[in-house]
């Protein structure tokens, strides 16, 4: 007797025309994140913000079509869990960054200067 794994219904897979508009949007986003940097048209001041922001609508891009993150109820799962593991990741660095954060507070002396503090003297 073979036990074959059970198939799962393909409604939440994309199509070929959901791959490729994927592929080509993430394409069209990494050409205009370089072309911020090399062209010089995006101010010098105003390149992180725009990178960030095209980094952003990428991960987004990439959540859709090719993880099919999504509100129908056969990805809600998936979506939730994603979710949860952002919220868990956020919770763990934010706690790490407050941790280290009151640790330098507290650790140096605030009426004495930071060369002075490291000095031997």
């Amino acid at each position: 007797m073979s036990y074959a794994p059970a198939r799962a219904s393909n409604s939440s897979h994309g199509s070929l025309r959901s791959y490729i508009v994927g592929f080509v949007l993430s394409l069209g986003l990494t050409a205009l994140s370089f072309g911020a940097v090399m062209t010089g048209l995006v101010p010098h001041e105003m390149i992180l913000g725009a990178i960030t922001i095209l980094a952003v609508v990428q991960l987004l891009v990439q959540l859709a079509f090719f993880l099919h993150l999504g509100t129908a109820p056969e990805q809600r799962n998936n979506t939730v869990i994603f979710v949860l593991t952002v919220l868990l990741i956020v919770t763990i660095v934010a706690g790490s960054l407050w941790v280290i954060h009151n640790a330098s507070v507290n650790m140096m002396p605030t009426q004495m200067a930071p060369q002075r503090a490291m000095s031997k003297d």
